[in-house]
Order: structure tokens, then sequence, then C-alpha cells
């Protein structure tokens, strides 16, 4: 697997110049290796007021979900496709415009019901950790806020979440979820963040596997939390991706916040044998709900949707990239 890690680094770099998609690790690097006060929410650096949060589905009362209510779980299970816009080299959900993937995502999604109601979704990347430092020097950029306010636009017109995911390279997770205020006050609208991309100071994205510890993620989870209060918001995604032990090294001490779903996202490609395998090792269902990626290209004999149905606990989040 660290071969194709490799290659598949080396071709995203070729075609957009960038190194980013949730999972792709350095070259030695397999899947299945064991691997102060908060900000007050309303302080976004963009120029521009964050939009109103829209009514209930019957225009009147508490801001809800796409599908109705204030709780994601455990009335949905919730099934994403992952990627940025216009790019279907970092995942399947640039492989063309929401209108023509969501069709697609549907499709996906059919079979993860169980004994739930299915909840689609787009993981959209939102800032794309960089291979050079870039102006600013913290080797990750924003994807343009059109861009994603475009998904953000069509998904509250079709009944679809939002995840939006940080690479931050060598920046901070809390400045950029600020950057993004306008589309966290949406109701239908959540935060990831991807400690793979969060680099130390001398660590460049794409040749070393990233961290981040608890504290920092506690600052982003406090804030959107704070958001959520403050605008009398449903509950939200809060995602937490992870395939190494070391990607998040103090995580019992990540703490839970009122009006989040915090999930940990298990994550990395390759044999049924090595994913279950970090499955197994990394889960913490005493802690959080659980979450589980698929990879249409990378998995070898990719699990179906009965045979994820068939995972104890059953995931409660399922993305594809």
């Amino acid at each position: 697997m660290g071969s194709a890690r490799l290659r598949r680094a080396a071709a995203t770099a070729a075609i957009v110049t960038v190194l980013a998609g949730c999972g792709t690790a350095p070259k030695d690097q397999a899947a299945g290796q064991d691997q102060g006060d908060p900000p007050r929410p309303g302080q976004s650096g963009q120029n521009s007021a964050p939009q109103q949060p829209s009514a209930s589905p019957s225009g009147t009362g508490k801001p809800q979900l796409p599908l109705g209510g204030t709780k994601i779980f455990p009335k949905y299970r919730v099934v994403a496709y992952y990627g940025t816009a216009g790019n279907k080299a970092l995942g399947v959900l640039g492989e063309g415009s929401p209108d023509k993937m969501l069709p697609k995502l549907r499709g996906a999604a059919k079979g993860f019901a169980g004994d739930r109601k299915i909840q689609v979704a787009y993981e959209l990347i939102a800032s794309v950790a960089q291979g050079s430092p870039g102006a600013d020097g913290d080797y990750s950029k924003m994807v343009d806020l059109g861009k994603i306010q475009r998904y953000v636009d069509q998904a509250r017109r079709n009944k679809v979440l939002v995840i939006l995911d940080l690479q931050p390279g060598r920046g901070d997770f809390l400045p950029q979820a600020r950057a993004l205020e306008r589309f966290l006050t949406q109701p239908h609208v959540g935060l990831a963040l991807d400690p793979e991309w969060r680099m130390a100071k001398d660590k460049v994205p794409g040749r070393t596997i990233g961290s981040a510890r608890a504290a920092e993620i506690n600052r982003v989870s406090a804030y959107v939390s704070g958001l959520v209060k403050q605008h009398d918001l449903p509950e939200k995604l809060f995602v937490l991706h992870q395939f190494r032990g070391s990607m998040l090294p103090d995580v019992q001490k990540i703490k839970k916040q009122p009006g989040l779903a915090m999930v940990q996202h298990i994550d990395g490609f390759g044999s049924r044998a090595a994913k279950t395998a970090t499955w197994n090792r990394l889960r913490r269902p005493q802690q959080f709900h659980l979450g589980y990626k698929l990879f249409y290209d990378e998995d070898v004999k990719r699990y179906r949707p009965a045979d994820v149905l068939k995972f104890k606990p059953v995931p409660e989040l399922i993305s594809y990239q």
C-alpha cells in the first residue's frame, strides 16, 4: 500500500500542484498501520456578515435539519461523498457539479439505511493542504468562498447536509473555521477536522502524517458549539478524521460539546483485513459517534453497504472518496 500512496500523491501534485485528500498518507505508511478561553462566536474574519439561518421546513419555529428535526443521531444515518469543488483528483465529489453528483450519491446511499432514515451529505474540502508554503507560509489554501457558497446553496435546496473539511497545513484549525462562519451559521452545515494535514512547523504536507492535540480541537468545537447556541441551530456534525493513533495523540481529552454530534471517522484504505484492524484498534464508541470511509479506487474488495451494516457498532456516518 505504500507505493500506492506515493503514486497517488505524485499524480495529484502533477494535476493540481497540491497535496490533499483524507487518507492519502506518505509513501511508507499504509492505512492499516497504527497509526485558554474559547473564542466568542460572531468574530469571523470575513468581510460579509454571516447569513441568517434558514427557517424550519414549515417556515416557523426553530431552524431544523434538511429532513426535519433538530438531532442527527439516532434518527439518521449520514452517507457522504468526499472531495472538493471541480477537482476529481481529490475525491469523488469533485467529479462533477453538485447537480450531477447528487443522483449518484443518493444511489450509493440507498443500501445503508438499516433501521434509520438516510441523510445524504457533501463532505467538501474547504481548505486544501499544499506542498509549498504559499504567501502566508502555512502550506494550506482556502477554496474560493464563492465555490463553497454554490455547494451550500445547492445542498439547502435539495435537503443535503454539508460538512466543510479543513486541512490547515502548518496553520491552526480555529482561524480557518472562523473564516467559514458565514456557512457554519446555517442549519445544514457542519465541520470536519483532518489531523493528517495539521503539520508541525518543520513538516510538509504529503511527506509526513500530521497530528492535532485535544486542546486545539476543543477550542474549535467550543467555537462551533457557541454558534449553535447563539443562532438556536439544530445539532451539527463535528467530524474528526483518523487512521493512525498518532493523529490524535491525546484523544481521550477531547471534550463533548453541546449541540454537536461529534464523530470519530475511521479512514484508511487497503484490504478488508487492514481496514478492519484499523477500525478495531482506533474506534472509541464510548466517546464518539463513529464514522467510516470507503475508497472507490484504493480499497481492495471494497465493503458493500450490507457489510458495513454488520459492523459492531454500525457506523453512523459513511463517506466515499
